[in-house]
């Protein structure tokens, strides 16, 4: 039996045609509680994959803690850049 179409608005990103992709980003809600939503459904995806398991590793902590130097990095890139040996000619 043929699956029935999935609409456009409960496809996901991953799914979503090149074609499609304006029309499906029309469809999102970009209105601070949606985006707070996303935020919430997002954590909480990574909270039960990486470190709500019965046997747990360091990989969900390393990567916050990965994401956290990169973070750090692209804020203070602008001094650190000034901070650089130079060769005055």
């Amino acid at each position: 039996m043929a699956q029935p179409p999935v609409l456009l608005k409960d496809t996901k990103l991953m799914d979503v045609k090149l074609g499609q992709l304006p029309s499906w980003l029309a469809m999102r809600d970009f209105t601070p509680g949606g985006i707070l939503g996303a935020c919430r459904r997002g954590y909480d995806r990574y909270y039960n994959k990486y470190i709500n398991v019965k046997k747990g590793g360091l990989g969900g902590i390393s990567m916050v803690l990965a994401g956290y130097v990169v973070l750090s990095y692209i804020w203070s890139y602008s001094h650190i850049k000034h901070d650089r040996r130079r060769k005055y000619h």
